[in-house]
């Protein structure tokens, strides 16, 4: 099965988790990076 009923089985593993700097639960654990305030990937702030 590709469609609908499947969609709802993809996400088992975590993927964001708490920033340790702005607190957000926006914290990529793959990508290694902040989806809010680009740490990890740029050392100044994104908001």
């Amino acid at each position: 099965m590709k469609g609908t009923p499947s969609m709802g089985r993809r996400s088992r593993g975590k993927t964001h988790i708490t920033c340790r700097r702005c607190g957000r639960h926006s914290y990529h654990v793959r990508k290694k990076k902040c989806a809010a305030c680009g740490y990890g990937k740029s050392a100044r702030r994104n908001d």
